[in-house]
């Protein structure tokens, strides 16, 4: 079963120095039937303007994932994380027992492009933390190359919950599939591009959820077509 949300179906507005868009309920948005999916809370799709960014607040019991599109996104956390954030590299902050972050645009003159991505965490109360890894393109081209799991492996970014996160990069008639395990889930957010997603189509900015698929097979339907795939509990 695949249940597709499409782009212009989501929430989110426009505040000037942000343009944001809500997979799933969030803020004063609420939809019933979209307040996350298994251990996916929030996909967030954020364009922030140049010099501007989100002041410093707080979060806790919850694994926040960040995804730059293009532009740049400086971090700074009370753990003392302290990096940018460029397009192939993928961030982890575990807010734990409680972690307050600012996120800024330090252009002066273009906007960032990015996926702030909320997973609910195996357990709360866990100390704070952060990791930010890149990820060559050439390692995502053609393939499904693992950037976050439950144990870090392969040098993907450590999430603390039972889930896998691939980035893939495909040009126009690229093929790759994924196989899930019985009473396993997935999402895929497309973020540049097109796909076939087993005979479902789904452009730039869509999303699916996947239950009770044995195997998914995803079809590139445009050159450099770039998606996300979560295999979850």
């Amino acid at each position: 079963m695949i249940n597709i949300r499409r782009s212009e179906e989501r929430g989110g507005g426009n505040y000037g120095w942000l343009d944001t868009k809500y997979t799933f309920s969030f803020n004063t948005y609420h939809d019933p039937k979209f307040m996350g999916f298994r251990n996916l809370r929030v996909i967030n799709e954020d364009y922030v303007a140049a010099n501007q960014g989100f002041g410093t607040h707080g979060h806790a019991n919850m694994e926040i994932v960040t995804y730059v599109m293009s532009g740049a996104l400086a971090h700074t956390d009370s753990t003392g994380g302290s990096e940018v954030l460029r397009p192939h590299e993928v961030q982890r902050m575990t807010a734990g027992t409680g972690i307050r972050h600012s996120e800024f645009n330090p252009s002066k003159t273009e906007k960032v492009h990015l996926y702030q991505i909320w997973i609910l965490p195996e357990a709360n109360g866990l100390e704070p933390g952060y990791e930010q890894t890149y990820f060559a393109p050439e390692t995502k081209k053609g393939k499904l190359k693992l950037v976050a799991s439950r144990g870090g492996t392969g040098g993907s970014v450590k999430i603390n919950q039972d889930v896998a996160l691939y980035s893939s990069i495909l040009e126009k008639d690229e093929i790759v599939s994924h196989s899930l395990e019985e009473n396993r889930h997935a999402w895929i957010q497309i973020v540049k591009g097109s796909v076939e997603l087993n005979g479902e189509t789904l452009n730039a900015s869509d999303g699916a959820a996947i239950s009770d698929e044995k195997v998914l097979e995803i079809k590139s339907l445009e050159d450099e077509t770039e998606f996300l795939l979560f295999d979850l509990n």
